[in-house]
């Protein structure tokens, strides 16, 4: 009956903790049992048969697809939208930050459903059925002649597209946007899942799993980056959307292959969005009003011993009963438990980290936007026959990322941990740091080149001539390019790690949810960047992001770019060293 009840539970809508249900099944499989998580029927599963690296496989596997099929559309996009729908480079630079950053905010609301409804291997499947539509979808726009502009061949004005050409477009696009939310902060959190943290080895796996994770990333990324934007500027724009297609279906068999393999988190039996509501709720009617449901109460006379010390204004909302138990639920938007505190302040004490990051987050958006357009412009010949295609170079992005994480993760991991006795040799909070310290280093280097390229077209008397292709080599970006890709391994790697590790255990998703809205408010804030830009530079002449690159002033904004991640170090720094990890608190309590 236990299991059968079990069963039922994982297969039901809300998913509710079956452990005292599961601990005669538990005790029959001794050590090799894990506690907590579930297998596909909803039963407690052997660690020896589940999970770990087995699964993790399968979960890496079709992320590589997935980053696949989007690098294949995102890497390039710029191109077809100065392209085929003859859009301007600002405008089009605009458009891309814009659709990326909504792409990296929805995920807030996949992770919500995931967390409190779904869960993640629902959600997950969900998603890549509307990533499948949406890719569909955009392939039928770049193949049917209905649905795109005509092409600007010897015309003196390019046809603008019309209304429903360009509605079809990008409600595809944005069918993408809305898929991927749903996507991003389910799988990565669904892997790490797959890993015992309570384990001494499975916890080891966990820290590695995090590095093989954006190693499979930028593997799929580097080869959509290759074959996908060469078919779409050399070959049709309709196979160069449908490949990706094609590959994300592949993608969700891999993910079904694994089913049976896969460790399942039960579900809390409250949902840790409206608990974490509550406690907001409550701190807000204890400052603004004298609730008649706190008379009496205990409400503001608890600090636990051993629990976060900032914040402490949420500690008046705790309360127990006379008898020294928690508080029960028919008060709980008044007051709340101590547990719920302590959730809430973890998920503050993250704000700091999550705001200096996001100028890390601006500079990160610059590599498909003007870094392609700055290639575009430059000597790309192989041979006397072949041209590299500009969003082509964005693979040294990640042919960087595969090059160093396996350095990072077997020689610089270990010989850290050999000083400082961490599991992940240095913490997380260093890894970040060191990746934006890298990224102010990227951005001086991409003035320093892009102030040789518009050098060079002066010299050459090109400056007029945009369509002239400059007497200078694409491989001169290969610096800038290769640092971005040494940042990311830092930075974005160990932002992955961190907002997963240390947001309360019912939000995983929206942990790494929270992460991938940096790089999508990131992308924003590039995009209004830019607009606001463009609009004052070109009332005084030139505008930094003029469509003539050669009399445009980019080097301007790299070194913006520069100043302000400098700035933000420097904040960083500042929070990062008087941060609290969750172990450190959890410790302080024994």
């Amino acid at each position: 009956m236990g299991v059968t009840k079990l069963r039922s539970s994982f297969f039901s809508p809300s998913i509710m903790d079956a452990t005292s249900e599961a601990e005669p099944l538990l005790s029959g499989l001794g050590n090799d049992a894990v506690l907590g998580p579930v297998d596909y029927k909803g039963r407690p599963v052997p660690k020896s048969r589940s999970g770990g690296w087995r699964s993790a496989f399968f979960i890496i596997g079709v992320e590589v697809t997935e980053r696949f099929a989007h690098s294949g559309i995102a890497s390039n996009l710029i191109s077809y939208l100065t392209g085929p729908l003859h859009q301007s480079t600002a405008e089009a630079a605009a458009n891309v930050n814009v659709w990326s950053g909504t792409t990296l905010l929805l995920p807030l609301l996949g992770a919500f459903v995931a967390d409190s409804y779904l869960g993640r291997y629902r959600t997950i499947i969900l998603a890549s059925l509307l990533y499948i539509l949406g890719l569909g979808l955009l392939t039928l726009s770049a193949s049917l002649t209905f649905l795109r502009p005509p092409p600007c061949v010897g015309l003196p004005i390019c046809p603008s597209p019309s209304g429903l050409q360009m509605f079809f477009f990008f409600a595809s696009l944005y069918l993408v946007a809305l898929a991927q939310g749903g996507f991003k902060p389910c799988v990565q959190a669904f892997g790490a899942d797959q890993f015992d943290a309570q384990d001494p080895t499975e916890s080891k796996s966990k820290s590695s799993f995090f590095n093989w994770w954006y190693f499979g990333i930028c593997v799929g990324s580097m080869v959509a980056l290759v074959i996908v934007s060469y078919i779409q500027d050399n070959v049709s724009w309709g196979l160069g959307f449908g490949i990706p297609c094609t590959v994300m279906a592949v993608g969700l068999v891999i993910f079904l292959s694994g089913t049976r393999t896969y460790r399942y988190t039960s579900a809390m039996d409250k949902n840790p969005f409206v608990s974490l509501a509550q406690v907001f709720v409550a701190a807000a009617r204890r400052t603004f009003e004298q609730d008649p449901a706190l008379i009496g109460s205990k409400a503001g006379e608890l600090h636990l011993e051993g629990s976060n010390s900032r914040f402490k204004f949420l500690d008046r909302v705790i309360a127990v009963s006379s008898e020294g138990t928690d508080c029960s639920d028919k008060s709980s938007w008044s007051v709340c438990t101590a547990s719920q505190v302590e959730d809430a302040k973890t998920v503050l004490q993250l704000v700091p980290i999550w705001a200096t990051c996001l100028i890390y987050a601006v500079v990160f958006a610059q590599s498909s936007t003007f870094f392609t357009k700055q290639g575009s412009t430059m000597d790309r010949s192989i041979g006397s026959n072949f041209l590299v295609p500009p969003a082509t170079l964005q693979g040294l992005i990640s042919l960087s990322i595969v090059l160093t994480i396996p350095i990072y993760d077997r020689i610089l991991v270990p010989a850290a941990r050999a000083f400082t006795r961490k599991p992940s040799g240095i913490t997380m909070l260093q890894r970040i740091g060191t990746g934006m310290f890298l990224s102010v280093l990227s951005m001086v280097v991409a003035a320093g080149v892009e102030k040789w390229r518009l050098g060079i077209a002066r010299d050459s008397g090109l400056v007029d001539d945009p369509s002239m292709t400059l007497p200078m080599s694409v491989w001169c970006l290969v610096p800038q390019y290769i640092l971005f890709g040494m940042a990311d391994v830092f930075t974005m790697v160990g932002m992955q790690e961190f907002f997963y590790d240390q947001v309360p255990d019912g939000l995983r998703s929206a942990g790494l949810a929270l992460y991938l809205s940096i790089i999508g408010i990131g992308n924003f804030i590039s995009g209004f960047m830019i607009s606001a830009i463009d609009m004052v530079t070109r009332t005084r002449g030139d505008s930094w992001f003029a469509t003539n690159l050669n009399r445009a002033h980019l080097d301007y904004f790299y070194w913006l770019l520069a100043a302000l991640s400098l700035i933000e170090l420097g904040l960083y720094l500042f929070f990062a060293k008087s941060y609290v990890y969750k172990t450190e608190l959890r410790s302080s309590t024994v």
